[in-house]
């Protein structure tokens, strides 16, 4: 497997979104990051992995040994060490592996990575310059592995860090997609607001009209990029934050509902109970009592 990339094209695939290969959406808590060798989990799937993507990761895997073909959306790149794949969220991915592989795979929400005035990386493939880049990626797992005083800002320093050497590679890097097509164009767009805007509306009118598409078609790429509609992005987004609260602070149930929007307790009661499976007290209850 060695040359340029070449098109590769999914008609009519149903591409499924992914929380990691293999494991179903969560709204469990996050970390930082998650980190793991690729052999360790490709070789759980004859080092296949089929072609997905994620709502929410972005992911850098650092192959060091063996070979592999990285499908990036419809382009395909046979690489040899060293080399690095970057994977934002909602690029359709996959890979084949050699049984030797030897790697990493890093994956942080991409939240925890935008930072003002510096846009997340395209998809791409990276096989020179990489020296800065590993360097960086050694100090992010060392404080990952052994969180220290002060872990929150070393880890978004790192972060940071990791973002503007992926930068600095990437300016001599052909990009390892073709042009975004519209509709996962609209789908960033939304998931960005989303992330501004969660607190103050459920209303997919809302999200929609800032775009400038239509309510209905909205919902249509949501389904079509992500598998779910407009508004169950929006209550997962809604749903992780009450986690957070519940979990990890002491303001009242009623108040967390209100200051993402939920004025009515009981309206609040109900919609947890349904994306949690019990009631947000008893939650609370059950996680800090682990």
């Amino acid at each position: 497997m060695d040359g340029a990339g070449f098109l590769l094209y999914y008609p009519n695939m149903n591409i499924p979104t992914y929380g990691l290969y293999g494991e179903a959406l969560s709204l469990e808590r996050h970390d930082w990051l998650h980190w793991e060798t690729i052999q360790s989990r490709s070789r759980l799937h004859d080092y296949r992995i089929a072609p997905h993507r994620h709502e929410q990761f972005f992911q850098v895997l650092y192959l060091q040994g063996g070979i592999a073909r990285v499908t990036l959306d419809d382009i395909v790149h046979d690489l040899v060490p060293p080399a690095l794949a970057v994977v934002p969220a909602l690029t359709v991915h996959g890979y084949a592996f050699s049984n030797n592989v030897e790697g990493i795979v890093v994956t942080a929400m991409e939240r925890d990575l935008a930072q003002p005035g510096l846009p997340l990386p395209d998809a791409m493939v990276l096989r020179n310059g990489l020296k800065p880049i590993v360097a960086i990626l050694g100090r992010l797992l060392a404080e990952a592995d052994r969180p220290d005083s002060g872990h929150d800002l070393a880890m978004r320093a790192q972060l940071t860090l990791l973002l503007v050497a992926l930068h600095r590679a990437g300016r001599q890097a052909r990009p390892a997609t073709g042009p975004a097509e519209p509709a996962r164009l609209h789908v960033q767009a939304f998931r960005a607001l989303v992330e501004r805007r969660f607190r103050e509306t459920r209303r997919v009118a809302d999200y929609a009209g800032e775009i400038g598409i239509s309510q209905t078609h909205l919902n249509r790429v949501c389904r079509q990029i992500l598998g779910a509609s407009a508004l169950q992005v929006i209550e997962r987004r809604i749903a992780l934050e009450a986690r957070r609260q519940l979990r990890f602070s002491t303001v009242p149930i009623k108040q967390i509902g209100a200051e993402l929007g939920y004025e009515d307790p009981a309206y609040f009661t109900r919609f947890m109970t349904r994306v949690l499976g019990e009631a947000p007290g008893g939650f609370r209850k059950r996680v800090r009592s682990v």
